[in-house]
């Protein structure tokens, strides 16, 4: 019976106890609901304004030099008024105050959304060449990655494809000639890298590459005595030749040429071209549009 007893006393404690949590629960609850309300109080709630205030506070801002405050006018617009005419301008025009402010991912986002949302308005070009400027104001030197340059070159297509007559045009081929330039600008730096390391295979993939890919750029000239040179090294003379005839032919005062001639000299050779070898056919590539 003692065990028994202890048993039923030990239940009853247990449910007292219950009882009891569960009795403190509304009143937690209350007071949670009290604290609640004051943040609620004490919290800044925004004010729906219309639109076109907004929007032109915005524009005001921006003239002033007030980037930061010019954006949140602009962002409050797309926020409030959704779809709406000016919220259309307000987002070309956050796209173009982040890129102003070095906000290239925000320039980006925005000006991707706006052509998405409104590929046929008047201010998509502007938008596609914002992106373009967000990725091309990335671009890094030659020796780091060159994803950037990559991706200004896709924008700006775009940009010069879709809108091809549009005010933007113009520099957006600007921006394209150099983004590959630097394009061409990695690819010999990892060719001379294994140049040095006479690693001549590897490093004629990667001037044949510049020849082949970006005839139009500064890098072709050095790429095209460096060809000279990884050939003679490997004793493929023909191809040597050649590729000191199409240097010739298209850059007869370049400094490369006149290396390039003094080194096949030395070995009793002189430039001759082959018409079979893949450098004389690209030879005839140069000149064209980059």
């Amino acid at each position: 019976m003692y065990f028994v007893k202890k048993a039923h006393a030990g239940r009853a404690i247990r449910t007292a106890l219950t009882v009891a949590a569960f009795a403190m629960v509304p009143a937690l609850a209350a007071g949670c609901m009290s604290k609640e309300e004051d943040l609620n109080l004490a919290t800044y709630v925004e004010q729906t304004e219309p639109a076109d205030q907004l929007y032109n506070q915005g524009l005001a801002n921006l003239n002033a030099g007030r980037l930061k405050e010019a954006s949140r006018k602009f962002e409050a617009v797309d926020r409030q008024h959704p779809y709406s005419e000016y919220a259309r301008k307000s987002m070309v025009m956050g796209a173009f105050t982040n890129y102003r402010q070095g906000n290239y991912d925000e320039a980006i986002n925005a000006g991707k959304r706006y052509v998405t949302l409104y590929p046929s308005s008047e201010d998509a070009a502007y938008a596609q060449y914002i992106v373009g400027l967000s990725y091309f104001r990335q671009i890094r030197d030659v020796t780091q990655d060159q994803k950037e340059s990559r991706r200004a070159i896709e924008a700006m297509e775009e940009v010069v494809q879709r809108w091809p007559e549009s005010e933007y045009v113009d520099d957006a081929r600007s921006k394209v000639r150099f983004a590959r330039d630097q394009l061409a600008g990695k690819e010999m730096q990892v060719g001379r890298y294994y140049l040095e390391r006479r690693e001549y295979i590897a490093a004629v993939k990667r001037f044949r590459y510049v020849v082949e890919n970006y005839s139009n750029t500064r890098h072709v000239e050095e790429a095209l005595a460096r060809l000279t040179e990884a050939y003679y090294a490997m004793g493929i003379t023909s191809e040597a030749q050649t590729a000191a005839a199409v240097l010739g032919a298209n850059y007869p005062d370049s400094q490369w040429y006149k290396d390039s001639y003094a080194l096949l000299q030395s070995g009793g050779l002189q430039p001759r071209e082959n018409a079979g070898s893949w450098l004389s056919k690209a030879g005839q590539l140069f000149g064209g549009d980059a």
